[in-house]
This record gives C-alpha cells, sequence and structure tokens, in this order.
C-alpha cells in the first residue's frame, strides 16, 4: 500500500525491482551512513536479501518497508521493524541520502508511518531508536513529539564496538491529540 505525504511526498513499498537504484543510493552515500547504520557497507547481495525480506514482511503483516520518493527517485527508505501485534506496538527506522537531508521529507514520511500505524493497523505504541550523536536522526522524533524515554547501553553492534541507543515513544492518544 502506497502511502501519502504531507507535501506531495509519496512512500512506495519496496520491491526487489528496486535493487540497483537501492545499491547505487547506498554506495553514493557510504561514507554518510557507516558512522551511523550497521549494515551500510553491504555491498548487491544484502541489497537484494533486504528487499526479499520486505516483500515477506509486508505479505505477512508483520510490518513494511517504503521508499521515500523525491521527484521519483528513491531518496531513502523508512519502514516498521517488525510489529509486536500482541502489545500493539512497532518501531520506526530510517534513512535518508545527504543530498535529500534538510528538507522535512524524513519527517513527513515518519507522519506519515504514524497515520498510517495508528490509523489503519491500530497500534497503540511506536518507538524510534537513534545512536545519541547522531542529531539528523534525533531531529525526526522531537520534531513529532515523541518522548525521549532513556537510552539503552551499547545496544547496537557497529563492527567491532557497541554503540548507545536513545529510545523514543509516541503513544496513538499523543498522536492523535497533537495539534495539526
Amino acid at each position: 500500500m502506497t502511502l501519502k505525504a504531507d507535501g506531495g511526498l509519496t512512500l512506495r513499498p519496496l520491491a526487489v525491482d528496486d535493487a540497483d537504484e537501492l545499491q547505487a543510493l547506498v554506495d553514493a552515500n557510504r561514507a554518510h551512513l557507516l558512522p551511523w547504520m550497521p549494515w551500510a557497507g553491504q555491498e548487491r547481495a544484502g541489497t537484494i536479501e533486504f528487499l526479499d525480506a520486505a516483500v515477506v514482511q509486508a505479505a505477512t503483516g508483520d510490518g513494511a518497508q517504503y521508499a521515500v520518493l523525491d521527484a521519483g527517485r528513491i531518496a531513502g527508505t523508512v519502514g516498521f521493524h517488525r510489529v509486536d501485534w500482541r502489545n500493539s506496538a512497532g518501531s520506526i527506522g530510517y534513512w535518508l541520502a545527504a543530498d535529500a537531508q534538510g528538507r522535512g521529507l524524513m519527517t513527513r514520511a515518519v507522519a506519515a508511518c504514524l497515520d498510517h500505524a495508528f490509523g489503519a493497523w491500530g497500534l497503540h505504541r511506536i518507538e524510534i531508536r537513534a545512536a545519541p550523536d547522531n542529531a539528523r536522526s534525533r531531529a525526526v522524533p522531537e520534531r513529532l513529539g515523541f518522548v525521549q524515554e532513556g537510552i539503552l547501553r551499547e545496544a547496537e553492534r557497529h563492527a567491532d564496538r557497541f554503540g548507545d541507543l536513545v529510545v523514543y515513544a509516541m503513544l496513538a492518544a499523543d498522536w492523535h491529540a497533537r495539534p495539526r
């Protein structure tokens, strides 16, 4: 299901056919992504594995992964990690090409995902996790009114080290009550 965000931004479900464009974007942004995204060193086989898993995830109702389209081209991705249906909760992850930053694309993309999660899916809670020093990534949940709940110590592996993650959360009631 394609999602529409404010300002005409479109989020289209990722497909295996996106492998070449997505890999080219990762390759072009590798230096930009590697400090924050442990997977950013992957080659084409890793991208295909991710896209295959995204197709299965969507088909089984376990979440969704979207291409963030800017002028018809993929500028990054946003998606739901595994959805915990029993607890009505999920988490969102995202990344954006360096040249697409600073225009509010990801904030609008995440807002569209929240509308979908709290509306169509009826979820209760969504988390976003980001590295403490990743100011641009942390700005997204902060702009959207998420509550910072704490820091998970050494929760994410980056090659030979572990890094902390800041945890943000949004509840459905808070999302629906926010000023528009």
